[in-house]
């Protein structure tokens, strides 16, 4: 394959830059426009993805979304983190790292393992603790359970960001993406309840919003991305599958996500879509 570089908004290859090849992202591969010819080529996206960060990845959809990115991307190194008892799934190319997410020093030491980063895929979060469940009313609340929703789904992406720009620097597609929630939309909320999560995915959203403008100046081909991944078959959700009408397994689920990751760049960053590429609100 031909030598290639970024440019802002695309992916040029580099033997006649600025008026060499164009191609554009197309799923997995890229469609490369031969100049004089104007035949078209795939140019696999497998051949420029190096590492994957997978947070959360001994969870239901972080441990599918770790077997789906090991069978598309065949030449990638997968990074899952674990909290607590490391995971007995196994792959020459996955490299299981402990990892609290509370603790800032956990993305210091994760990002001196990792030169390069491709992307990161952060699915930790919190609905539910051992005591308190998302509040029906406003009696329900409490400043405990508020933080920690805070503390799991808002921070950990403002970290990854903060301690993984740098080394995203030399990815050809770098990404940053965060599972959020359809009800962290404000203008989508007309049932009301669930403060604390919803407080928590809308100041996640605001985050992510906030990220991709800076990147704007400091890693100008990256995207990050703000996604609803539906109601999954998991742990986090099956108090709740019983009032839903579409539920996913989490092998349905990871595939979506990465169709919908593989098609977005840095013209969409900052933005929050759903499972099947749709647009969500703010």
């Amino acid at each position: 394959m031909m030598p290639y570089l970024i440019h802002r908004y695309g992916l040029y290859a580099s033997r006649d830059y600025p008026t060499g090849l164009h191609v554009a992202f197309f799923g997995r591969s890229v469609i490369e426009l031969l100049p004089k010819t104007y035949e078209y080529r795939r140019i696999n996206l497998e051949t420029i993805m190096r590492n994957i960060i997978i947070l959360g990845a001994h969870g239901g959809i972080g441990e599918a979304l770790v077997k789906a990115c090991l069978t598309r991307y065949s030449d990638c190194q997968i990074y899952g983190s674990f909290y607590r008892g490391a995971p007995s799934y196994e792959h020459k190319r996955l490299h299981w790292v402990p990892f609290n997410a509370l603790d800032e020093s956990a993305y210091l030491n994760l990002a001196s393992q990792i030169e390069d980063v491709d992307w990161i895929i952060n699915t930790i979060g919190i609905l539910s603790s051992q005591t308190q469940g998302p509040e029906k009313s406003l009696s329900q609340f409490g400043a405990e359970f508020f933080n920690t929703n805070i503390q799991l789904n808002t921070v950990p992406t403002l970290f990854l960001a903060k301690h993984f720009t740098e080394h995203m620097q030399n990815s050809d597609s770098p990404k940053l993406v965060t599972l959020s929630a359809r009800v962290g939309s404000i203008s989508d909320n007309r049932l009301g309840g669930w403060y604390s999560y919803r407080c928590s995915k809308a100041a996640l959203n605001m985050a992510i919003k906030t990220i991709s403008v800076e990147w704007g100046r400091a890693l100008p081909q990256g995207c990050i991305l703000a996604l609803h991944p539906g109601t999954v078959d998991t742990a986090l959700s099956q108090k709740f599958l019983h009032s839903q009408k579409t539920i996913f397994t989490p092998q349905q689920a990871a595939n979506q996500l990465l169709d919908v990751i593989e098609s977005k760049d840095a013209r969409q960053s900052g933005r929050f879509y759903a499972y099947n590429g749709s647009t969500i609100p703010w």
